[in-house]
Order: structure tokens, then C-alpha cells, then sequence
């Protein structure tokens, strides 16, 4: 794992490059602007710039903007997404939620606010390349790069950058050039074909955004059955299965649908219909995408599994407390 990330002193200018170009676009030290002051935009802007990049203009008028910033970049002008795209020579960074994205570009190309050669980088995991086709129409060199972490807009998230992965897509001649940018946030790439990026990010907002739902529907259930302090009992039980569930796959699997337990699971769903009956949905599909895996991997017997399925294909049944 990388080291976590410190201040160090400007590259002198000059001949230091990543390739054989002298590009200023691959030079160590970048000029670089921020449009979009949200969780991410901001934390990689003082991640670029604590890695010794010139960091010279960000965008940011919500009051939450400016308070990230004073705490991330409080030394960097807020200017308006025109002009923080003309003052990024070297590489603009757009982090803007994935639907306000092709807006953004193409409006900055219009303005004529982008210029040839400069690299237009966006962090959205959902998109790849094409997004930023108006920016290559006028000479800019297009590049995605997606952090793999959830981000809470706080210095705290700087420590959290070293050895996380960043999903990239980026063109032959800008991989060195985006090797070199995630080796300076402190991570590693996971290079995303184009056509792939929805299904990458698919997969991460399955992972992590459902997790905290899932969490917190459990959390829920566990007060409405007297538990005082339900982050006190899951806390080690779902450390305990993520990191099982990461070094074993579905060997980790434990629990009444990996044994085929049709009653308890029955019983389950009849309380929960009686005391949250909005977590009856979730809890099916859940418990019904369980027992496939559990069947696939050999962790529950076909003929052992038929009364659970059973419990979970009718959907026409009456249930009570």
C-alpha cells in the first residue's frame, strides 16, 4: 500500500516528463483546475496539489462547496467554471454528478473556454470517453478516472486515497500520463474498457451504496426489536462477513437460506410484514439471489433448498405476526 500522501516541493520546470514528450500535459508538475467543489472534486484537488501539482482555480458557491474548500484548498481562488477551465492548462478535473456531465462539457466547449492539447479529465464511474467527445472535437485529450472509495468531503478522506484503485479509460497516449496521476493520489488503476464503465460502476454502487442501505435497514429492524444500541451488535458481525466475504466468496455464505431453513426464514418474513413491511421486498430478493449462489457453489443441496424457495416464490400468501 502507498504511503499516505504529503506535501512535497515543486518540480522544477522543465524536462521532467512522464514519455518522451515534452508536453507540458505530461510534465510531473500540471496546472491544474477543479470544476465542481463536491466530496470528491475537492478532496482530489488537495490530494493533486499535496502531491506537488499547481492547483490554481476551483469552482464552489454552495455554502457546503465553500466549506469543503476552506478546509481542502483554502488557499486556491473560487472562479466560474469558464474561467477555471481557461486557467487549467495542463489538466481540468471534472467532478460533477454523472447527469450534469455531458451538459458541462459541451457547454465548455462552446464557450471556447477548453483548448488544444489540455487534458479534460472527469471522475464519474459511470461514463468513459465518449461524454467528453465535444472536448476532443476542439483538440482536448479525453480522460476518465473514477476513484473507487465512498468520500465524506473532509481532510479525513486524504489518508483514505493511499492504495484504493481508480477505475481509468484513457486513450494509448494518455495511459502513462494517467498512470502517473493515480501513482501521485496514491493509488493503483484498474484500466475499464469503454464499454464496460456501466457495469464497472454498476458493481461498485451495488457494493458499497447498497451496503449502507443494507446496514441501515438492519440497524432499523434491530430497534424495533429492543435493541438500544444495534451498531454495538452488527459493528463486528458484518466486519467479520465483509472481510470473510472477500477472502472466501461464497464459502462465506452462513446463516437459515444457506441451510435451507424454510421455517425460520418463514417466520421471518411473517415479522417483518407485521413491523416494517417495507423491508419485505429487499429482504426477498436478497434472501432469493442468496440461495442461488448458495446452490451454485455447492453450499446448499437442490433437493435441500425446495421448501425455502418455496417460502420465497409465494408472493400470494398471507402473513401475520
Amino acid at each position: 500500500m502507498s504511503a499516505p500522501l504529503r506535501p512535497r516541493p515543486a518540480a522544477p520546470q522543465g524536462p521532467a516528463v512522464l514519455g518522451a514528450s515534452a508536453n507540458p500535459a505530461t510534465s510531473r508538475l500540471l496546472t491544474v483546475g477543479v470544476v465542481g467543489a463536491g466530496r470528491v472534486g475537492a478532496v482530489l484537488g488537495a490530494a493533486l496539489a499535496a502531491a506537488g501539482h499547481r492547483v490554481v482555480a476551483v469552482t464552489g458557491t454552495s455554502g457546503a462547496s465553500r466549506a469543503r474548500l476552506a478546509l481542502l484548498l483554502p488557499e486556491v481562488p473560487r472562479r466560474p467554471v469558464s474561467a477555471v477551465a481557461e486557467a487549467a492548462t495542463d489538466l481540468l478535473l471534472i467532478a460533477v454528478p454523472d447527469d450534469a456531465l455531458a451538459g458541462v462539457v459541451a457547454d465548455l466547449a462552446d464557450r471556447g473556454a477548453l483548448r488544444p492539447g489540455q487534458v479534460v479529465a472527469h471522475t464519474s464511474g459511470a461514463h468513459g470517453l465518449a461524454v467528453l467527445a465535444p472536448a476532443v472535437a476542439v483538440g482536448a485529450r479525453p480522460l476518465a478516472l473514477h476513484p473507487a472509495m465512498t468520500f465524506t468531503g473532509t481532510p479525513d478522506d486524504l489518508a483514505r486515497l493511499a492504495g484504493i484503485s481508480y477505475g481509468v479509460t484513457a486513450p494509448a497516449e494518455l495511459r502513462a500520463l494517467a498512470a502517473r496521476l493515480v501513482a501521485d493520489l496514491g493509488g493503483v488503476p484498474e484500466w475499464v474498457g469503454e464499454t464496460d464503465r456501466p457495469l464497472y460502476h454498476a458493481a461498485l454502487a451495488h457494493g458499497a451504496n447498497h451496503l449502507v442501505t443494507l446496514v441501515n435497514e438492519a440497524t432499523d429492524r434491530l430497534r424495533d426489536a429492543g435493541v438500544a444500541r444495534p451498531e454495538k451488535v452488527l459493528a463486528p458481525l458484518l466486519r467479520a462477513a465483509l472481510e470473510n466475504a472477500l477472502r472466501l466468496g461464497d464459502d462465506a455464505l452462513t446463516g437459515p437460506v444457506s441451510r435451507g431453513d424454510a421455517g425460520t426464514v418463514q417466520r421471518h418474513l411473517a415479522r417483518l410484514a407485521a413491523t416494517a413491511p417495507e423491508s419485505v421486498p429487499a429482504y426477498l430478493a436478497l434472501a432469493r439471489r442468496t440461495a442461488d449462489r448458495a446452490i451454485a457453489a455447492g453450499r446448499l443441496r437442490p433437493v435441500d433448498a425446495q421448501s425455502l424457495l418455496g417460502v420465497l416464490a409465494d408472493t400470494t400468501r398471507q402473513v401475520t405476526a
